[in-house]
Formats: structure tokens, sequence, C-alpha cells
């Protein structure tokens, strides 16, 4: 395989191995995007199938990646057109060995699904930069030879600082449907006890399979619905999906969904859901050093005083100093004191940062679905 390239927006250079699609020669059509690393043992297909890492390079910090190899059922994304949402995939070592019958290994998934990945990296001591400098904007490239000259250290470098940073992509177009769909998934209860408005900024589909297990049925609506069509539409609460990018770019929605907790219904968000909420309450959010990336976060119950661990996908926060008074913090990150969830009693409303449904990750927070239902059955009573 040829040798590789991912340069950081800071100048720094590691050479790797290419699989999946070999990553292109030096130019604009090299691979840009925000790398941030992902400290998940596990459930790498889940992860390059989840929308909210649209426009990002994901680094695996567990050392060898691949070793059950990619399936459809594994996959998160609800049926977009290509299944893969990050822009990259980059490991220290990635497995070529047997697999189990009728699986496909990750690199000829990535292949299928023209995604570029990059092996022998010392993602360690990438891991360690971006601890250290803060996530940033990366690129991938070959060039004629196995080593880099001054010019062409220049010219990518000058491409990726040229290229916009996350803040100023649409990132959720190409991740959402565009249009509404009543129970869009497999599994739709027959009898459901609820019905959930859920807007879609770019879902994880084991959101609507954990909906779905209690009985939840779901009307899946695109990022720009109005909150004329949500109160209409005969559903019991709306839910704000997982997405990615910069909650501040989405005003429309933050004002959607100010006027949808002002009419009185139920009010629930997972992950970006829970910082529109944040923005929708009259709070802000701010882009963290490096976000929180991976299965073993562990998050504070303030009611309770429990510890449990979650499983988290994000790079933005609330911003505890602007939340109103009406808001109360539920959970806070054990290891930063970052908000993870918020809830306001009078106004119907609860959301968390991490993910409940987990895909991959732990279990322990499940419970959170329970929770967001009971509030929606109390509510309709």
């Amino acid at each position: 395989m040829d040798t590789s390239f991912l340069l950081l927006e800071d100048g720094t250079v590691f050479t790797a191995v290419g699989f999946g699609l070999p990553a292109p020669l030096l130019g604009r059509e090299a691979p840009m995007a925000e790398v941030v690393f992902n400290t998940s043992m596990c459930g790498y297909q889940e992860i390059v199938t989840d929308p909210s890492y649209h426009g990002q390079m994901v680094v695996m910090t567990y050392p060898h990646i691949g070793n059950y190899g990619c399936e459809a059922s594994f996959e998160e994304h609800l049926d977009l057109p290509n299944p893969i949402s990050c822009t990259a995939l980059i490991v220290h070592s990635v497995y070529t060995g047997p697999l189990p019958p009728k699986r496909v290994s990750l690199h000829d998934y990535l292949l299928t699904h023209k995604v570029v990945g990059l092996s022998g990296v010392d993602t360690r001591a990438l891991t360690i930069h971006i601890r250290n400098k803060g996530a940033q904007k990366a690129i991938i490239f070959r060039t004629e030879g196995k080593s880099l000259s001054r010019s062409e250290h220049e010219h990518a470098l000058s491409l990726v600082r040229d290229y916009p940073s996350v803040s100023e992509i649409d990132l959720i177009e190409g991740v959402s449907t565009k249009q509404v769909i009543k129970d869009p998934w497999e599994g739709a209860p027959k009898e459901a006890s609820l019905r959930f408005a859920v807007v879609d900024f770019g879902i994880k589909r084991s959101i609507i399979t954990e909906l779905y297990r209690r009985g939840v049925a779901v009307t899946l609506f695109p990022p720009t619905v109005d909150s004329y069509d949500i109160l209409h539409s005969g559903c019991n609460a709306m839910l704000l999906s997982n997405g990615p990018g910069d909650p501040e770019r989405l005003q429309d929605a933050v004002s959607m969904t100010r006027q949808v907790i002002g009419a009185g219904l139920p009010v629930f968000g997972i992950c970006l859901g829970h910082q529109l909420i944040t923005w929708a309450l009259g709070g802000t959010t701010k882009k963290m050093k490096y976000g929180h990336h991976g299965g073993n976060h562990p998050v504070v119950d303030t009611q309770s005083g429990t510890c449990f661990v979650t499983s988290q996908n994000h790079s933005y926060a609330s911003e505890i100093e602007t939340l109103p008074p009406s808001a109360t913090v539920w959970f806070k990150n054990a290891n930063d004191n970052s908000i993870e969830g918020l809830f306001c009693t009078d106004k119907r409303v609860s959301c968390v940062q991490f993910h409940p449904e987990a895909s991959p990750g732990p279990h322990d927070a499940t419970w959170i679905f329970d929770s967001f239902i009971l509030a929606a059955k109390e509510a309709r009573a």
C-alpha cells in the first residue's frame, strides 16, 4: 500500500499506510476535516456510521481495529446514501486476518463506500497532540514519493488552513431527512402507547430502536420543521436528535424549539438536541478543546449522586453561567465538570449531552428513555 500523509493545520505531519479508499494525490480533492479522537475499544462500524461524525476524521485510540469485520446490522445511519459519515478513519493497526462468515473487512467496507483509511499512525502521539493543542483541521494525501518535500508541506498547509472550520459548515445537510416519515425504521410497535415527534439532525438508528422497545411510535421530521407542524402532528412529545456541527448555526431550530416549549408540549433532547434546548432556554454553548468522544465517560446524577459510565460524541458544551434559574443541571461530567444534562420541571423539558442508546458503549444510561417516556405520560394525564 502507498505511503500517505496526515498533516494538521499547525504543520505537524504523521506518516501512514493507506487502507480503504487510497488517499488522493496532494490537491483540493484531498479529504479535509476536523480531526478528533475516540477512546472506544470496539464499535468502530457504529462510530464511522454515526452521522454526528459528519465533517470529522476519527482517530481510534485503541491500537488494533477491525478484528471482527463489518456487517450492515452494525450501522447507525438511517438509510443514508453513503452509510459512512466521517471523512476518514485513522488507526494504529488495521486487522487483515480471517473474519466471521458473511462479514467484510474494514478495508473493503471503507473502499466500497469510498472513505480513506490510514494505518500505521502513531495514534498515541496524535491523541496526546490533540489533547494538548486541541482538535484542529487536517488533510490526508499522497505524493509521488515516500517523503514530503518542503514545497509539498507548504502547499498542503495552505490548503488545510483555507478550509472552513466546523462552525462555518452546514453539516446537517446530507445526514438528515428531507420529509416527514412515520415509523422510519423496522420494529415499530403495533400498539404504541405514545408517539414522539423526532426532529432529525442526523439521528442514530439506535435512538429509534430504544423508543420502539418501549412502545413509543416515531414520526420523523426534517431539521427545517416549524413549530406549527410539530404542535399539530398529534404527537405526545418532541425529541431533538443528535447531529453534527455547531448548534449556534441552527437558530431556526432554536426558535422552533422555544415555541414548542412555550406551547407546553414535553421536549427532550440528546447530544445536539441538548445543546439546542440550552439555546432555546436562553443559554449558550461553547466549543470544547477536544470534545468528548468515546464509550468511557463518567457522569454524575446531581439528584441522586449516582455515577455511571456513558457513551459520548460531542465537541460543544452548554455554558452554565448563561442558563436561566428555571434550568436545573441534571448531570455533570465527573472528569471536567461540564454539563451533561438539564431539566426544567415547570416547562416539561429534559435533555442529556451523552448518548443513552450507546451503540457503541455501555448501557448504563438507557433508563433515560424511560424518564423521557414517563414525563410524556405524566404530561398527557
